[in-house]
Order: structure tokens, then C-alpha cells, then sequence
């Protein structure tokens, strides 16, 4: 429900958020795709030039992400044992890794996101990836396991100018057990995981 995430994000937020942009890049790239072959949005993500067939699969891709990212203030927000020791090993501790989301989510100059992703080509290593504009990490061969949304159109109508406020309120509210899914289903941290 758009209210479903209340005080933390209005209904107001979430409907202009939602209803507007999300679904204007999905609108766009409708168009952009006519009389093209079948595809994916991660196949056009990974493959597509910088341009509006990028940007726009990629702002459709980022959003659909970054909801499931979020869970209602009445839910549980747990912090899987296995992911949570990756979390340990690779910033230190939870609160090194918060602490560092945070700011590097709010320096992101202009418009963008800010991501954790594994990689698998580094064993799995958790890394923050500021991203700009439509960025995403899959451009990258990276496994996004958690993202929030920096552009002002994400928190305006409810923070204002006030970024920091947002990105400190979003690490409240975050869908742990998405993320540990992810974490799980990229097969990532094998020993660790048989623990969970």
C-alpha cells in the first residue's frame, strides 16, 4: 500500500514517487523498445550504450529494487547471521558499515543511488558503490544486495532538501531479509551461511 511505510515515507511521497516517476521510465522505455526483439531489463542494462535505453531501463530496474528494500515500521527488520558476518568482516561492524552507507549515500553529488553489492570475482566481497544518475551494478557484474534511492524526487515532498535526514530514516527501514535472500541465492559465503 502506498501509506504502508508511513511516517517514515507519506502516502503523498510514495504516490508521486511511484505512480509518476517509476512509472514514466517504464513508459519511456515501452516506447524506446517498440519493434525490438525480446529482452530483459539486466540484458539492457549489462549491453545497452549511455542514452535514454539505458537510462531508463536502468531507472525501471533500480526502482523495483530499491521497494523491496524497504519494509513497513511494524515488521521485523533482522539482520541474517550470514550476510551480518559478511557485514562484520568486510567494514569492520555493523555500525562501521552504517556508518559509512550513510555518508557515502549522502555524498552523492546530485542525483543517484547509493548501493551494497557483493562481487563475486573478489570471493564475494561487500562493497558501497555510490552510483550517479541510472548507474547500476549489474553494468559491473556485481550483485546489488541492497540500495537507496538519492534523488530528490525519493524524499522531497517529505524531507525536503534534507538528504541526510532521509538516509538516516531509510537505514531504519531496511528489508534485511530481501537482502539476505539475495546474499543467500548469490551463493556467496558458503561457510558462513551453513550456520543460518
Amino acid at each position: 500500500a502506498l501509506d504502508a511505510l508511513a511516517p517514515f515515507l507519506s502516502k503523498e511521497q510514495m504516490d508521486y514517487h511511484y505512480n509518476k516517476h517509476h512509472a514514466s521510465y517504464y513508459t519511456n522505455l515501452k516506447k524506446l523498445l517498440e519493434g525490438k526483439p525480446e529482452t530483459t531489463l539486466p540484458e539492457i542494462i549489462r549491453t545497452a550504450e549511455p542514452g535514454p535505453l539505458f537510462n531508463n531501463a536502468a531507472q525501471a530496474w533500480n526502482h523495483a529494487f530499491f521497494w523491496n528494500c524497504m519494509t513497513p515500521p511494524d515488521k521485523p527488520k533482522k539482520l541474517g547471521a550470514g550476510l551480518g558476518g559478511m557485514i562484520d568482516k568486510d567494514f569492520g561492524s555493523f555500525e562501521k558499515f552504517k556508518q559509512e552507507f550513510t555518508a557515502k549515500a549522502v555524498g552523492v553529488f546530485g542525483s543517484g543511488w547509493c548501493w551494497l553489492t557483493a562481487d563475486p570475482g573478489k570471493d564475494g566481497k561487500l562493497e558501497i558503490m555510490p552510483a550517479s544518475n541510472a548507474d547500476c551494478p549489474l553494468k559491473y557484474g556485481k550483485v546489488p544486495l541492497l540500495v537507496v534511492d538519492v534523488w530528490e524526487h525519493a524524499y522531497y515532498v517529505d524531507y525536503r532538501n534534507a538528504r541526510a535526514k532521509f538516509v538516516e530514516s531509510f537505514m531504519e527501514h531496511i528489508n534485511w531479509d530481501s537482502c539476505h535472500r539475495l546474499f543467500r541465492h548469490a551463493g556467496l559465503a558458503a561457510e558462513l551461511m551453513k550456520t543460518d
